[in-house]
């Protein structure tokens, strides 16, 4: 990522320096590589420790991930990479804990819809109706 702060929305950077980063050994084969270097990176973020984050923006993180929000990558070979990866994903999880649910206004059907269902009725029973035995 670029500069010392993770872009969440265009509004709102994290600091680096809020976010730590530990580095492991990846799971998986690999061989010699795998087993001497440390590629796994887990990106931690504490929501409450945050001082970048408003009240009103931590409450909404703290109930939709919790106290503390985590990515981890390991997907690639390089340390840098898997570096950048975690921060993409720790950046996304807070873009879509942030995100405000626009209320779902309920919606009548038009007065148009309610006639057809009944036409359509009427043409089924008619047709039903021309499949009895005379009588």
């Amino acid at each position: 990522m670029a500069g010392e702060s993770i872009r969440v929305t265009p509004r709102l950077a994290i600091p680096l320096s809020e976010v730590e980063l530990r580095f492991s050994r990846s799971s998986g084969p690999g061989g010699q590589h795998a087993q001497r270097t440390e590629t796994r990176v887990e990106a931690v973020f504490d929501v409450e420790a945050s001082q970048t984050l408003g009240p009103e923006q931590k409450r909404r993180v703290l109930a939709k991930t919790g106290p503390v929000v985590r990515a981890i990558a390991q997907d690639e070979r390089s340390q840098w990479r898997n570096r950048e990866l975690a921060l993409e994903r720790l950046a996304e999880a807070l873009r879509e804990a942030l995100r405000v649910e626009r209320p779902r206004r309920p919606t009548k059907p038009p007065p148009a819809a309610g006639e057809r269902r009944l036409e359509e009725k009427r043409r089924r029973g008619q047709t039903k109706r021309l499949r009895r035995p005379p009588g």
